[in-house]
Order: C-alpha cells, then sequence, then structure tokens
C-alpha cells in the first residue's frame, strides 16, 4: 500500500512539475501570447524621443504607413520608357528624402540615418565620390538607398544616346561591382534630360527618373532634395531644418523605394 501511495505521490508531482513548466514556457514572453500580429506590433517601435532631442528634434517623426498592396503607378514617359517623377501621386502624408555625393562631407550623417532610422536615397556620381565610396557603405549599412547619377557628372542632353548611356550604364555597374546591386532610379545632373536619356535609362534597366521638388507647404508625396550643408550649416543641420519643417506640414517620411 505504502509503494502504491508514494508512486501515486510521485505521479501527481510530476504531473504538476510539468503544468508548471508548462505554463512557464508561455509565460516567458508574456508579448508572444498577445499573438504574432500584437506582438509585432509592440516590438515595430520608432527610436528613442532622446535619439531625436539628439539631433534638434523636440519630438518624433509619425510612422510611416506600410504601403504595401497599394504601391502608386507613376505615369511611364512613353511606351518602354521610365517615368518621370518629382512626386509620387499617393494619399499617404508623406515625403521622400534624396540626397547626393557631398553627403561625405558630413560623417556625422550616418550616426544620424542610424540613430534616427531615416528612410533616404543617395544618388551618386562616380567621378565625384571617388574614394568616397567606404562612407556610402556604412550608409548602406544602416538602411540608405543606393541609386545612380552618371559616371561623370555631364549635361546629358548635350550627349548623343551613346554617350548618355555609357554613363548612366557605367555607374550601374560601377555600382554593382561596390554594393552587389542594380539601382532601379536615375537622377540626371542639374536634372535636365531628353528623349535619348529616357531611352538610355530604359536600356540600363532604370525604372523611374527621379527629378525634386521644394514647395512651401510641402505636400504628400514630394520628392525632397536635400542640400549638403547651406551657408555653412552642416548636411546634419539643413537635414534637422528639413524634418522640422515635414513635421510642421503634418507629414512624416516614407522610403521612396517602397513607392516606385
Amino acid at each position: 500500500m505504502r509503494q502504491r501511495g508514494t508512486a501515486a505521490a510521485l505521479l501527481a508531482g510530476a504531473l504538476c512539475l510539468s503544468a508548471c513548466l508548462s505554463g512557464c514556457a508561455q509565460s516567458v514572453d508574456p508579448i508572444e501570447r498577445l499573438g504574432k500580429k500584437a506582438a509585432q506590433k509592440v516590438r515595430t517601435h520608432g527610436p528613442p524621443v532622446d535619439a531625436y532631442r539628439r539631433w534638434g528634434l523636440s519630438d518624433p517623426l509619425a510612422p510611416a504607413p506600410d504601403p504595401s498592396g497599394r504601391r502608386p503607378a507613376a505615369r511611364a514617359a512613353g511606351p518602354g520608357l521610365p517615368p518621370v517623377v518629382d512626386r509620387v501621386p499617393t494619399r499617404d502624408k508623406v515625403v521622400f528624402l534624396t540626397f547626393e555625393d557631398g553627403v561625405e562631407k558630413d560623417p556625422r550623417f550616418v550616426d544620424m540615418v542610424r540613430e534616427l532610422r531615416l528612410p533616404v536615397s543617395v544618388f551618386l556620381t562616380d567621378s565625384v565620390v571617388g574614394p568616397g565610396y567606404a562612407h556610402f557603405g556604412r550608409l548602406r549599412a544602416v538602411g540608405a538607398s543606393v541609386q545612380n547619377r552618371t559616371l561623370d557628372h555631364p549635361y546629358l542632353p548635350g550627349l548623343p544616346y551613346a554617350g548618355q548611356r555609357a554613363e548612366i550604364c557605367g555607374q550601374q555597374e560601377k555600382l554593382k561591382q561596390r554594393f552587389g546591386i542594380r539601382p532601379r532610379l536615375f537622377r540626371p545632373p542639374y536634372g535636365d534630360y531628353n528623349d535619348d536619356t529616357l531611352r538610355a535609362a530604359a536600356d540600363c534597366g532604370i525604372a523611374a527618373i527621379v527629378l525634386w521638388r521644394d514647395e512651401d507647404p510641402l505636400r504628400p508625396g514630394d520628392i525632397l532634395h536635400c542640400p549638403e550643408g547651406r551657408n555653412g550649416t552642416s548636411l546634419t543641420g539643413t537635414t534637422t531644418a528639413t524634418l522640422k519643417r515635414i513635421q510642421e506640414d503634418g507629414l512624416t517620411v516614407a522610403r521612396l523605394e517602397d513607392y516606385l
């Protein structure tokens, strides 16, 4: 009888321990118990407020909406040609930050992009970047998108089709060698282009020609060209001023590549 009682006690204890362990395993991470979608919402958050304050912003940027499943279509410039855009047709309250080669002059910009998780696009000219590709590699590592701006920054309408194609496709190859990617977006130097530019860009695999606009107030979908420092102000300083302006107009920043 005593052996039976002992066995029963041991069995009861084992069942209790099993239930405890099961319950403990379920309660290790309370967020997971909310369900997968709820957990994603809890864990997906922006930078801490202190990060914004370090860069001169009193308030965090609003989170950008998820554009998946409703990417707007930019109008093509012609059959088989990429669209030319300075604004994305969207009702989302977002604008897009684009930069060029001069961001290398402010090494703190990498820290700013990383800490604020800024979705930025950088258009590069090979002859201007020169030995600075390592800087853009660091920018890309913290989330920046690298795009095409020709090999030598010429006035493209002054070149024949073959010359324009060499400039655009040549930089496609350079960026492929440097970063393992072929850019989908292209910004012509000075914002100037002609029909040969569009044909050459299409032949080089470009999906869109990206220009910019600077209106007051800003409108949803505007593509902003952020200056590489202005009147002695650093790039991070002018970017902070731009972000404040975006907030004042009730907008936030989204990734351009998600919309084109």
